[in-house]
Parts: C-alpha cells; structure tokens; sequence
C-alpha cells in the first residue's frame, strides 16, 4: 500500500508532537510516494509515548515502536530500518528543524542513487553548534571519504535494501552515506532548508558533536576492514 516509510525518533519531544503531526500529515497528502510515517519512542519519560499512541489512532498512515528504555538515536533508526517494509525509507528528527516538504527534493533525486541525504543551508543553529558540527564534519570526512558535508542532517531518503544491510552501531547514524558506500551504492547530498528549534530541549551536546564522532570513526575504520560485502554471480 505505501512506498515511502519516514522513520521519527522520538526521545522526550512531548512540546512537538503535535506540530509533529500536523506538518507529516500535511506532508503526505503531497508526498511524491505514497507514505507512511513511523514513530521510534527511544525510551521517553514524558508524556510522549501517550502523545504518540493518540496520533497513531487518528491517523492510518501513522504507526509506532516503543522501546522499553531509552538506548541511543542510532538504535532507534536501526529499529526502523529492521521494521519498515517499503521500497524507501526516510528519517527525520522530530524536532522539525528540517522541513518534510523537503523529501520531496531527495525523492526526485533517488531513481540513480542509493541514498539520498540532505545538506542544511543558511543553518539557525548557535554559533558554538555550527562550529562543532563543520569541525566534525571534517574529521569524519578525513576517516571515511564520503565526500558529504552534512551527515548529521536529519533529512534522509534511502533504498530500504541498503538501509536493511547496514550494521549499525552507536553513533554510526552520523556514517549512513559511508555505509551505503561500502555496499558500492551510490549517494547524493541536496541542499534543504533549516529552521531554528521552536520547542523542547536538543539532546547533543559539544561532547556528542567532537569527541564521541572522533571516536566512532575509529570503530567506523574496524567496521570497514571486517564489512563482508559479496555479489552473487549465478546460481544452481
């Protein structure tokens, strides 16, 4: 029935749940592909999972997955990716800082690639955040040479058979293009636009932005030495 699943982590975002709704609902009457969305409650000790549970009564198009503790954003997009049954997948934080009318430019683009990520321009983040996000965005660059400029962008389209094959670990939400590059697929990065955050508390800190990416990309760099990737040539 649908084409497009977007994954929403959600982690004590009770304040945007609503807008949250408001603006995927509207977003699917205008999607390029029929679409589905996707709440991931990593945990959340506010009111959000009761929030979530009324969306999803309301709304066909709008399911969810609780976790039984709060385990890591890169936990709770690994749990989309192992729960979606479309040909595509999105993500999006729901912190809506990214706007989902913008998936409409990565699906455009997906026919070619594998992954589709996009690129926040004019960003209204702090001068501090902006800082530590290019600063991380060059180390990771350095590690992997993805060539992308803003894998922390949480605004994502990808083939769902890419998404289901990656390994994931903690942090490894900020490595998705490198991952698909290990799988010799194809990425793009598209600019969409950005917009300060209107409610609730960012969960990122200095720490989260530097020195926790500087670490994942040593175990990015043991992942891409012990990957397993093979293509079946006949079969009898």
């Amino acid at each position: 029935m649908y084409e497009f699943t977007i994954i929403v982590p959600v982690y004590n975002e009770e304040e945007n749940l609503e807008r949250v709704e408001t603006e995927l609902l509207a977003y699917t009457k205008i999607a390029l592909r029929k679409t589905a969305i996707l709440f991931v409650n990593d945990g959340s000790k506010d009111n959000s999972q009761s929030l979530i549970e009324a969306i999803c009564q309301r709304n066909d198009a709008f399911n969810y997955i609780n976790f039984k503790e709060n385990r890591g954003l890169s936990a709770a997009i690994k749990a989309g990716f192992d729960t979606i049954e479309t040909e595509l997948t999105g993500y999006i934080d729901s912190d809506l800082q990214t706007a989902p009318e913008d998936f409409n430019l990565l699906l455009k683009e997906i026919g070619p690639y594998d992954l589709v990520t996009g690129v926040r321009a004019n960003r209204k983040d702090s001068f501090v955040k902006n800082m530590s996000s290019t600063i991380a965005n060059g180390i990771r660059r350095a590690f992997t040479h993805d060539g992308m400029d803003d894998t922390g962008c949480p605004l994502k389209v990808i083939k769902t058979e890419y998404a289901k094959k990656i390994p994931m670990f903690k942090g490894l939400h900020r490595f998705l293009p490198a991952m698909i590059l290990l799988q010799n697929g194809k990425v793009l990065q598209v600019p969409v636009q950005h917009f300060p955050r209107v409610a609730g508390t960012a969960k990122f800190g200095v720490w989260n932005r530097l020195l926790g990416p500087l670490m994942d990309c040593f175990a990015y760099l043991w992942m891409k030495k012990k990957y397993i990737n093979y293509e079946i040539a006949t079969k009898g």
